[in-house]
């Protein structure tokens, strides 16, 4: 495309949220184009642990927290780990991550991330249409389990969280945990079901299905690294690529964890930081999982998908350069066969990826401060597969002037 031409909106990033926030602006008549260098599902999108977690209001900090992370990083491969060399660069992310697990502003997150999340099936089905929507997605239901019979702090608080806003939950003993998930393990003993979440079969398929849906419904895909955004005197944006010039009136950033990068030439900055996931897949696994399982004690999911089993989970501080530590993703396969002990799978298939995560859980969406024609849509962290669809909604509302379904305010970047 010659750096003359006007492609209306440009949304960087073809992601979860990328392609939402494209999906939406294209069904509302703009001339959209996405540009990102990997094709649809690369990044985050692909590796996520798969859980669509409409009634989920929990942000990962949460009081009590601080007193937890020495323990995590006493084991280098616990849920927890911070390289030496990165410490100082997430020390002060990891500060306000403390701050915004105060109980008075944890319910503050917990009503926006409701807002956010609850209608994210709704908005599921409306990219998706029925039928892709019933082949992809599973609202069935999610499992979270522990070893102990003794209800902990942090588990009292998301109960207590979850009654506020109405959310409904089942408890579970041991005899009900076992008929639901035969060969779990004897230790696990207590259980919650939330019915209200559920699941993707395929989180690779499902992006790659918005993507064939945005292309086929007249939207630009070009597979190029976005190196700066340029304001341009007139108005409008120069988009500046590995390879070419293209002009944008408006811009959508949904970066993911690179956002950052993009945002601090302009003098636009959030506390977004990469926390590097791991995930192991489970291919011809020998047993079944009705639903997805999130281990509490041992802070790490499983997901029954149609490549086999995700075993998801541990955040790794190391930025967006360092080698992945394959260990991490092992350890997974070992705390899947400790869970369900007579478990056995062809080879694991590993992968690491970069979750864009805020101190407070919530993303960031909404015109950048100072920057007109410039809209932000990222920083989903642990919740991007709920969060994405209505977060491009909304972003797609604001872009064009439209009223909102739900009030910004909340994930504006002013609130840092």
């Amino acid at each position: 495309m010659p750096a003359d031409a006007h492609p209306g909106i440009v949304v960087v990033g073809g992601g979860v949220a990328g392609l939402s926030a494209a999906l939406n602006l294209l069904r509302m008549g703009q001339l959209v184009t996405l540009i990102d260098p990997l094709p649809s599902p690369g990044g985050a999108s692909f590796g996520n642990a798969g859980l669509l977690s409409a009634d989920t209001v929990v942000p990962i900090a949460l009081p009590g927290m601080l007193r937890k992370v020495p323990g995590w990083l006493n084991d280098p491969l616990g849920p927890l780990s911070i390289r030496p060399a990165y410490m100082p660069r997430a020390t002060p992310w990891l500060m306000k991550w403390v701050r915004s697990g105060r109980m008075e502003r944890v319910r503050e997150i917990a009503k926006a991330m409701r807002a956010l999340h609850v209608n994210a099936f709704h908005d599921w089905k409306e990219l998706l249409g029925d039928t892709a929507y019933r082949d992809l997605v599973r609202q069935s239901g999610q499992v979270q389990m522990w070893d102990s019979s003794t209800e902990t702090a942090t588990g009292r608080i998301e109960r207590n969280l979850r009654k506020e806003h109405g959310i409904h939950s089942e408890e579970l003993g041991a005899d009900d945990l076992r008929q639901m998930f035969p060969g779990l393990a004897r230790e696990v003993v207590r259980g919650v079901f939330i019915p209200g979440n559920g699941h993707t079969v395929s989180p690779p398929r499902l992006l790659r299905t918005l993507a064939e849906m945005f292309r086929a419904e007249g939207g630009i895909v070009l597979p190029e690294r976005v190196l700066k955004l340029i304001p341009e005197d007139g108005g409008g944006w120069l988009v500046f690529t590995n390879v070419g010039n293209h002009r944008a009136e408006k811009i959508v950033l949904a970066g993911g964890a690179w956002s950052g990068q993009l945002l601090e030439p302009l003098g636009v900055r959030v506390p977004l930081e990469t926390e590097r996931g791991y995930h192991a897949m489970l291919p011809a696994p020998s047993i079944s999982l009705r639903l997805p399982i999130l281990q509490k004690s041992r802070n790490f999911g499983m997901t029954p998908m149609e490549e086999g089993i995700r075993v998801a989970g541990t955040v790794e501080f190391a930025g967006l350069e360092a080698v992945p530590d394959e260990r991490r993703a092992k350890v997974l396969h070992e705390q899947a066969r400790r869970l369900f002990p007579d478990l056995r799978t062809e080879e694991p298939k590993l992968w690491m990826g970069h979750r864009p995560s805020t101190p407070d859980s919530l993303p960031v969406l909404g015109p950048a401060p100072g920057h007109r024609g410039l809209f932000l849509c990222f920083g989903h962290s642990h919740f991007g597969m709920t969060g994405g669809p209505p977060s491009g909604k909304l972003v797609a509302q604001l872009v064009v002037g439209r009223p909102t379904t739900i009030d910004p305010t909340p994930y504006s970047a002013a609130r840092f």
